[in-house]
Formats: structure tokens, sequence, C-alpha cells
């Protein structure tokens, strides 16, 4: 059985206190962690991942491969999008693995933290799922989409809904499409949730797009369940391992990415997730 990390109020104080000191210049040179990093190759590795497929992948690296390459990991669960970065923007982690490069972008810029990818893993197509709807043509208007709420999944789903001809978007609207951005609703609702919730609003709603590794973890198969997926081809939502800028060249995070991106770790997504979740090995820029 798995053990989500749950953060206590008091340690999610310690982040913001952390953040609030970083942002009055106490420690605002992100190239300072590099010093720290230097002495730290016999130091576990700490790494925050969302449960599925994120931490059963570093889990598999920790058990199968970590001991080859002299790497010590450990493997800390988050169950929500924010304290992931601002963790590791605070040292209480050292790397993360969870995110998009347009989530990492847009979380960068609203809170002023300096987290980089280093190395692409894997690709988690969105999908489109109802528990009434058995295909598209079936989606009506009057109906009701749940949709996640931040801005990079957002715009993601509703450029997945016009894809497929559920909803128009406004020309020129780019991968931050907000629900303003719909020129023609073709008379759907939409309902804004936070991406970890929206699976268990299936059964209020009549479709919901949903994340891929919260619709795995809601014992859902994209291949088989979704009305509709993302395709993998030029798809530039590869989630990738993260380290706050300065420390990509930590020898413990640069042994992680070597095994992150290794044949056994192929194999393993490709025999556990039969295409549910794909390998994204440089294969997005």
């Amino acid at each position: 059985m798995r053990t989500n990390l749950k953060l206590t109020a008091g340690i999610a104080a310690t982040v913001a206190l952390a953040l609030g000191l970083t942002a009055c210049g106490t420690s605002s040179d992100p190239s300072s962690t590099a010093k720290d990093a230097a002495g730290s190759a016999d130091k576990p590795l700490v790494v925050a991942a969302s449960p599925t497929p994120h931490a059963d992948i570093l889990n598999f690296v920790k058990d199968k491969l970590a001991a080859k390459e002299g790497l010590k990991l450990e493997v800390r669960e988050f169950t929500d999008y924010v304290l992931p970065n601002t963790a590791t923007e605070t040292g209480q982690v050292d790397a993360n693995f969870f995110q998009h490069k347009p989530y990492l972008d847009d979380f960068n810029k609203k809170n002023n933290t300096h987290i980089v990818p280093v190395v692409n893993v894997h690709l988690e197509p969105l999908g489109l799922y109802s528990k009434s709807a058995k295909s598209l043509t079936d989606i009506k208007a009057g109906q009701t989409i749940a949709v996640p709420n931040d801005t990079t999944n957002e715009g993601r789903a509703l450029h997945l809904l016009a894809d497929n001809g559920l909803i128009t978007l406004k020309a020129g609207v780019g991968t931050d499409a907000k629900l303003s951005d719909i020129a023609d609703k073709k008379g759907l609702e939409f309902k804004e949730l936070e991406a970890a919730t929206v699976p268990r609003a299936l059964n209020d709603v009549d479709a919901a797009v949903i994340n891929g590794n919260y619709a795995i973890e809601a014992k859902l198969q994209p291949g088989k369940d979704s009305l509709v997926l993302e395709k993998a081809e030029g798809n530039p939502y590869a989630n990738f391992l993260a380290v706050k800028a300065g420390n990509e060249k930590d020898v413990r995070v640069q042994k992680l990415a070597k095994l992150l991106n290794s044949p056994e770790v192929k194999k393993y997504i490709e025999d556990t997730y039969k295409g549910t979740v794909i390998p994204a090995f440089g294969a997005v820029k």
C-alpha cells in the first residue's frame, strides 16, 4: 500500500516563510544552491513527485537501478501541483518530478521561482471521460464539462475540446486559453476544478477532462475509457525531472537523469502503462 506524504500545516508554513525570506533577498541568488550541491554527493537525493505514475517510476529506479549507480534516492509523494515546486525552491527537497514545461513556465512567472527542467521522461495524454456518454456525439448542448482550473491545464483541456469539435476557440488563442477565450460554447456549460479533484466530479457532471496521472489514480484506463485522448505526436507536455537553477550539475541529479532515460525505465513504462503513459526520452524539446 502506498503512503502519501501529507505536509502538515507547520511544514507548509515553513515553506511559505522560506519563500518570503527569499523574496526579501536573504537567498535570492539561484546559483547559491550549487555550492551546497557540491558537497552532497553522498546524501540521499530527495525527489518530490505525484503518486502515479511519477512516484511509481521513481520507486522502480530506487528499487531496481539506483544501487548500481551508487545513488541513494528518497521519494516523497505530493498530491497537489504547488508544493513540489515551492519545496524545491526552498531546498526542502532536491528535485521534483510531476510537471510539464508550460505549467512550469507559468508557475515560475507567477511565483518568482527558479525551477528548471533537467530531462524529459514521459507523456501523459489528457483525456475526456464520462460516466454517461459513450462517444463524443453523446455530448449535447446544456450538459456540463469539468475542466482543470490551473492556467496551463485548462488551456490544454480547452484545446482538446476544440480539436474534437465540442467548442470553438477564438482565433490565435495559445496554450493558456481560458473560458473567456471560447468563441462558441455550443451550448455547453463548464465547471472549473482543481486538477486533482476532477475525477471525483465525474458523477456530478456529464463529462470531465482529466490529467493522465489523476485518471490512472482513479482507476481509469485512458486508452480504453476516454471518449477522446490527446495525440502523442508533437505533444509539448512531456513530464520531466526538475531542480532549482544551479543544481543541474549535482552528480546525484545527473545519475537520476541517466537512469530515468534508461532502456530499463522505457520498458517499465511501456509494460506497466500499456500506452496510457508514453516514454518521451528526447522526443519533446
